[in-house]
């Protein structure tokens, strides 16, 4: 089995840089190119909440700007092989667009981190890799960011 393509979806948070070394094991071992994915939540759900439409976009092309800038330094700091990293950046539900990406683009293998959100938390964002796992099309490997021997 040959992993060409890597899907390495990444939310910037502290957790992310601690699931790069077994990204790049794996991108090494298989020669693989690595694509890393920035999902900015949609916020459409609070037009219905009595704010404006134009500050939504506003607020939502922001976060995907800022996005950009963050997601193309996180790459820069952490990846060597620029030839071998692609970048992507859409907005949407992360669990249903990490799913679409994954088939857009021909994606061999998923390597994602784990939260371990609880409580509140958990019920208002879900559990994406809980989502991911349950729909996903091609083998996964999870990590969770907490247990690792970094």
């Amino acid at each position: 089995m040959k992993f060409n393509k890597i899907l390495f979806p990444v939310d910037l948070s502290e957790a992310s840089p601690k699931i790069v070394p077994y990204v790049t094991e794996m991108a090494h071992k298989f020669d693989s190119e690595i694509h890393i994915l920035f999902v900015a939540r949609a916020f459409q759900y609070f037009t219905s909440m009595y704010v404006p439409h134009p500050s939504v976009d506003l607020f939502e092309t922001a976060v995907t700007e800022g996005g950009r800038k963050s997601i193309e330094e996180f790459a820069d700091k952490y990846f060597k092989d620029p030839e071998k990293i692609k970048i992507a950046i859409v907005n949407g539900d992360a669990a249903e667009e990490i799913i679409n990406y994954i088939k857009g683009e021909d994606i061999d293998l998923l390597i994602m981190g784990t939260h371990g959100r609880k409580g509140l938390d958990k019920l208002i964002f879900g559990s994406v890799a809980e989502k991911v796992t349950k729909t996903t099309p091609i083998p996964m490997m999870l990590i969770n960011p907490y247990k690792t021997k970094n």
